[in-house]
């Protein structure tokens, strides 16, 4: 992750839970009082943001706090694990703690839907990626931890990559005229990708010589006779509707690529404590 990015998303977060300080904290500790606490997993999850996340709030607060023992991101974890250790000032701890839980145990939800994910398809040749149906504000954040969980990312925002979808499609009358316009102003060293949900749309794609052909919602059925009819002719994205009872016989279809909005949209937060210990 970009660092000045990523620290510039950190500071608005602490401002937004400190705005003009916190009065219990101030009002029952010293500056001069320290203390000592880790985080810990309250169950089985896939680790991301320790070093990366967690020590960063804390060391933005006060850059004297000793963050040591960070489980290093992408490692998969059973409950009782320290997943760091924060050494420092007691009001610092006490005011970043809230801000560095959220975010960690929203990103290790997120790596840990992953983790199911990539090890539901393993045996194939597909592979995960996630979409821009994320958090506002935590984009950033939240592709990481796809990233970290041995998932892929899929556009970052709608500078990265062309991605002609059924309303662009709608609303231009064709595939076909939606790619030739797209291929008069975008530069050739664009892929472009077009989402389709027939196996008409599919042969009009593959006439246009589109890089990339997403199947939207297809069966099961179909969406073999759509890989066959590529044949290798466009890289092959599955989308819509994927979950974890679904997505193995996708994979087994024979798609490159399968885009799942639930990574980011509806994983669960994990449940991380921070325990003192001195």
């Amino acid at each position: 992750m970009d660092t000045f990015l990523l620290d510039t998303l950190l500071r608005n977060c602490l401002a937004e839970d400190l705005e003009h300080g916190d009065i219990t904290t101030q009002a029952i500790f010293q500056p001069e009082d320290r203390s000592t606490a880790c985080f810990i997993t309250r169950h089985p999850m896939t680790v991301v943001g320790m070093e990366t996340v967690a020590a960063r709030v804390f060391r933005l607060l006060d850059p004297e706090v000793a963050c040591t023992n960070a489980v290093s991101d992408g490692s998969r974890v059973e409950k009782g694990v320290e997943l760091l250790r924060i050494s420092g000032a007691t009001r610092t701890l006490l005011r970043a703690e809230r801000v560095a839980l959220n975010l960690v145990q929203r990103l290790c939800g997120i790596a840990t839907l992953t983790t199911a994910f990539t090890d539901a398809v393993r045996h194939t040749r597909a592979v995960i990626v996630d979409t821009r149906k994320t958090t506002p504000g935590l984009r950033l954040l939240e592709k990481y931890a796809v990233r970290a969980a041995g998932g892929r990312n899929h556009r970052y925002s709608l500078s990265d990559g062309v991605l002609i979808k059924d309303n662009h499609i709608a609303a231009c009358g064709s595939i076909t005229e939606a790619v030739q316009r797209v291929r008069a102003r975008v530069p050739h060293t664009i892929n472009i990708e077009v989402e389709t949900d027939t196996l008409a749309q599919v042969e009009e794609c593959l006439a246009c010589r589109v890089g990339v052909i997403m199947l939207d919602n297809m069966d099961l059925a179909t969406m073999r006779q759509a890989v066959a009819l590529i044949n290798g002719r466009a890289t092959v994205e599955a989308s819509g509707g994927v979950n974890l009872q679904t997505v193995t016989g996708i994979a087994e279809t024979g798609v490159d690529i399968i885009s799942v909005g639930a990574l980011t949209h509806s994983a669960r937060a994990c449940d991380i404590g921070m325990d003192w210990r001195e």
